[in-house]
């Protein structure tokens, strides 16, 4: 165990990698076998910009298809599209969800996750089908999904709207995040956090 248990009273956890397991790599193999270029100056030009923006709902999804396969060399239908998109996305542990109800027993859990409707579609046809349980609400006291809020990761606002709908004091709430920019953006706000290596660990090994 390396959280110390009677230090917190509420979790506030990542998706991607921290619950779900992923491979960006994955994508990237997958856009490159449908004729993507990644190397394309102009598609790095846009990428973020076109990801980010995605993320916060900014952009219905098929119009973030059609932008990102405007980039492609050859013509893929929207199914080839999302199975490249959705390929990044692994498995989620039955493990992972048992340590998630027996926490929720003992602190105040929220979920935070700079997601995207494609994605979070696939989430939840893949809890449908593997544990018989239409999405993670019932792990959490409640859920913060960037592409529903307008708002991402690592910037202030999001980090706020969950501390203040919640009545969260930060000193007493732990961030679990695989990615170093948003821990220090959530350390920037006095957030308790643990950056967790998932090349070496999982959040099993937490506590």
């Amino acid at each position: 165990m390396l959280i110390e248990s009677n230090k917190y009273k509420n979790i506030i956890f990542d998706l991607g990698a921290v619950i779900i397991n992923i491979d960006h790599s994955l994508t990237s193999k997958a856009f490159n076998d449908f004729g993507l270029d990644l190397s394309d100056p102009m598609f790095q030009k846009v990428q973020q910009q076109l990801f980010d923006s995605y993320e916060k709902g900014e952009m219905a999804s098929q119009d973030f298809r059609i932008k990102i396969k405007s980039y492609f060399k050859k013509a893929l239908n929207d199914i080839e599209f999302d199975m490249a998109w959705n390929a990044m996305l692994l498995n989620l542990p039955i493990e992972r969800l048992g340590l998630l109800q027996q926490l929720k027993t003992r602190y105040r859990t929220f979920l935070l996750s700079n997601t995207n409707e494609i994605h979070f579609q696939w989430i939840v046809k893949y809890l449908e089908d593997h544990y018989k349980i239409n999405d993670l609400s019932s792990f959490f006291e409640k859920s913060y999904l960037s592409y529903k809020l307008g708002m991402r990761k690592p910037d202030a606002e999001i980090f706020n709207l969950v501390l203040k709908a919640n009545n969260l004091d930060p000193t007493k709430t732990l961030f679990i995040d695989d990615s170093e920019s948003n821990i220090e953006g959530a350390q920037k706000l006095g957030i308790a956090t643990y950056w967790l290596d998932v090349n070496k660990e999982s959040i099993l090994d937490l506590f």
